[in-house]
């Protein structure tokens, strides 16, 4: 993942995760716990994500979808997940989640090695809107569902 991606990612925070349930039917997750681990690697906390994590015991392909709301830029990342139960990694990850990984019980780590980033962006983008011009749109939007106080 490039510096870019990182940051976005890290910035963005929730994840749309989706995995092949065993019948071959798609199962698309919404985790708030998203993380990057390093340049190669995402990290989620299962918190409670038991069809996610049945999904990757069989099959361990992933793929994550970030998308800032307002901008609607984002990327679709590509990987494989590994399972972290117990042990060395999964007490640096806890550790890494520092005071944050206190507030829930997590029952596993879901660590993916990313294998492809593919970049996200809006169909009004080819009208000649600006990411400016979207963002404010998008902002008035959300405001007048949800008004600020």
């Amino acid at each position: 993942m490039t510096q870019a991606v990182i940051e976005f990612v890290n910035q963005q925070k929730l994840g749309f995760f989706a995995t092949v349930c065993p019948d071959g039917t798609p199962n698309l997750s919404p985790k708030g716990t998203t993380r990057v681990w390093d340049s190669d690697h995402l990290v989620f906390a299962d918190i409670c994500s038991p069809g996610t994590v049945s999904n990757l015991r069989s099959n361990p392909a992933i793929e994550v979808n970030l998308v800032d709301v307002f901008t609607r830029k984002g990327y679709r990342l590509k990987g494989v997940a590994r399972i972290i139960s117990k042990g060395g990694i999964f007490d640096d990850i806890l550790k890494f989640y520092g005071d944050s990984a206190a507030k829930y019980p997590i029952k596993n780590f879901v660590l993916i090695r990313i294998e492809r980033v593919i970049e996200i962006s809006s169909p009004v983008y080819d009208t000649g809107a600006s990411a400016q011009d979207v963002e404010k749109g998008w902002i008035e939007y959300w405001h007048s569902i949800h008004p600020p106080q």
